[in-house]
């Protein structure tokens, strides 16, 4: 909140180099009018010299129609060898201390009083008191998962280009209620997936109301999605929302709904009935439930959602493990599914001592025998727990390599499905793993590519045999540059747009430099898209000379962040910011100027520059905006102008 000027206290009459944004405000001039100017100010009026070495403190009035009191600090400031290069000079507004207000509203105050009036009253105080604010650009970080879930408000579908408009009762599908729910009923598509086959195969009754309870709560939920997609908008063949009611619900008859229907059929209540004959309805109820697991088709449309979300590699790697696991799931259901069914000779009602289950039995203290009583079936056996994770176990290895052999198929139906999953496992194994090996090498790509050219620049450095310092400049400039532009090439992305895509995109790049100065706001749209096309930006490291002296002033740069400094004859006459202009007036000037100056980046510099012929030639095609252009845009520092 310091109002401050820098003086060259080298040069003749302490020309002012850098002026910061509260000077420029409280004297009313723009900044290149301020550089360049006498540190002594007289332009402003004052009833006292600036500068005066042998203080360091001290006040002047200003009269710019009412007096204005400021209370000035000068600093020296020394380099290595001692010796003042620069003048820093502060100004405080101190007129409501000066000259406190006094009208006839104030008589009968106290001092206190008097003062709080004084300080209310000028606008200078407030102007210090009051907290400065960012009115920068608001830009929305969304988490990278955010994204992958398409859960943000702007993260909409690439063919939106603003909201549709829809009947009351039509829900757009890229909303972000339905993407929440969508992503729901994946949730309890999983949930579906693992424990039907698991309550088939173990012939498992859903006598647990609890159980019962969720189950039948999951398929009210999937009816309630079928409500919902008749009232959920879709993309036609053109890539246009459709939001008409009519067409929604006969393109969901001819696609999902036979699906969903019978996916949110409540099977599981069956079973919970008792009182029927077991043989009977068990089978029917146990075949109708595994038609459950056609909810697992709607996988079909995550995958197609994939190619927008292949570059989250870390989101496409949990869903292909989630991939393998439930089909080692499937696979391990089946297997004890056979394995039970050929445990038992049925036709003799004898044990095979060579399954894998009686095998098993055997080896943690659970065998099978015979129940005399009653009906003369076989008991006993390794729990449901132990099959279960024995059989997963059996799948997993036979997926991933071709097993350990402690578990082994002994009979023929056992033998052909270990066949068949040997088959299915190396599909798998190929199609999974292949798909990690490229998404870490996707992941790694630009790391790879930028440990490449830092190689081959060291190499370049090294048989050239480039000093030691300008070796460490070009590093320097290198890692820099890509820690900015993380090594995307602008221009090849550019190159593949459209030219109409083009001009929007360099508009948002260029939109600092429109909207800062003062010269493009009377610019039309055609314009300012023609000026955007012709910017280029170039990245400063510090000690980059943008400008050596002699050289041709051939563009104008616009300072978007970072500090540079103008030097002639080895002295410093300028320091340029953000917001900065530097350059040559092309416009007004017929021959190409020599630069009087270098200017050299002090930290790490964005600017924004274009072309003199360029320039010229947009200002040619649009005369209205070429007047405008020369009268409003206000070089910082000509580099023509020799100090």
């Amino acid at each position: 909140d310091t109002n401050f000027v820098l003086g060259n206290a080298q040069i003749v009459d302490w020309p002012i180099v850098y002026s910061n944004d509260g000077f420029c405000k409280l004297s009313g001039y723009h900044r290149a009018e301020v550089m360049q100017k006498s540190s002594t100010c007289r332009y402003l009026r004052t009833a006292h010299l600036l500068f005066c070495l042998p203080l360091t403190n001290f006040l002047i009035c200003l009269f710019p129609g009412t007096p204005v009191w400021f209370f000035v600090k000068i600093a020296p400031i020394r380099n290595e060898q001692d010796k003042v290069v620069l003048f820093l000079c502060t100004f405080n507004d101190i007129t409501a201390f000066k000259q406190p207000i006094e009208d006839d509203s104030c008589k009968g105050w106290g001092k206190f009083a008097r003062l709080t009036r004084a300080l209310t009253s000028s606008r200078g105080v407030l102007q210090q008191l009051a907290p400065s604010v960012q009115k920068g650009e608001n830009v929305h970080k969304h988490s990278r998962l955010a994204e992958v879930l398409q859960l943000g408000s702007e993260i909409l579908p690439q063919y939106k280009q603003e909201a549709p408009k829809t009947p009351p009762h039509i829900i757009l599908h890229y909303c972000v209620f339905k993407t929440t729910w969508d992503w729901i009923i994946l949730i309890l598509t999983f949930y579906t997936a693992i424990l039907v086959p698991y309550n088939v195969s173990f012939k498992t009754k859903q006598n647990n109301v609890a159980w019962l309870v969720v189950d039948s709560i999951v398929d009210v939920i999937f009816l309630v999605d079928i409500v919902l997609n008749f009232h959920t908008t879709f993309v036609g063949p053109a890539g246009e929302v459709i939001s008409d009611p009519k067409l929604i619900r006969m393109n969901y008859l001819k696609t999902w709904f036979v699906i969903d229907l019978l996916s949110c059929l409540p099977y599981d209540v069956i079973n919970a009935f008792e009182n029927v004959d077991e043989v009977s309805i068990l089978g029917i109820s146990s075949l109708f439930s595994s038609l459950k697991v056609v909810r697992l088709l709607r996988l079909g449309r995550v995958a197609r959602k994939l190619d927008h979300y292949i570059e989250y590699g870390a989101a496409v790697l949990v869903l292909l493990v989630c991939v393998f696991g439930l089909a080692a799931h499937w696979l391990a259901c089946i297997w004890y599914s056979i394995g039970d069914y050929e445990v038992i000779d049925e036709d003799t009602n004898t044990i095979r001592t060579g399954s894998w289950l009686y095998q098993l039995g055997m080896t943690i203290g659970t065998p099978y025998h015979f129940n005399t009583s009653g009906f003369g079936k076989w008991e006993g056996g390794p729990s449901k727990d132990s099959v279960y994770i024995s059989s997963l176990y059996f799948t997993m290895t036979s997926l991933t390599s071709v097993g350990f052999g402690n578990i082994a198929p002994t009979t023929d139906g056992e033998k052909i499905f270990a066949v068949a999953m040997m088959m299915i496992g190396s599909l798998l194994y190929a199609t999974i793993f292949g798909n990690v090996t490229t998404i870490f090498q996707q992941m790694y790509a630009n790391t790879n590519r930028y440990h490449e050219m830092l190689n081959s620049v060291r190499d370049f450095l090294k048989l050239y045999q480039v000093p030691k310092g300008l070796s460490e400049r070009v590093m320097d400039y290198i890692v820099s540059t890509w820690s900015m532009s993380r090594g995307i090439d602008t221009e090849k992305v550019l190159q593949i747009c459209p030219k109409d895509m083009r001009a929007d995109i360099c508009v948002h790049l260029n939109r600092k430099v429109f909207k800062e100065h003062p010269a493009f706001r009377l610019a039309s749209d055609g314009c300012l898209r023609a000026l955007a096309m012709e910017f280029q930006t170039v990245h400063c490291a510090p000690g980059d000379l943008i400008y050596h002296a002699g050289e041709s002033v051939d563009s104008l740069c616009f300072v978007v962040s970072g500090s540079l400094e103008v030097i002639q004859d080895d002295e410093v006459v300028a320091i340029l910011g953000k917001g900065d202009v530097f350059g040559d007036v092309f416009w007004k000037e017929s021959t190409l100027a020599q630069s009087c100056a270098n200017v050299r980046a002090l930290t790490y510099c964005d600017l924004h520059v274009i072309k003199r012929d360029a320039l010229q030639k947009v200002l040619e095609f649009y005369t209205a905006f070429s007047h405008s252009f020369s009268r409003n845009l206000i070089l910082t520092y000509n580099l023509r102008k020799r100090v």
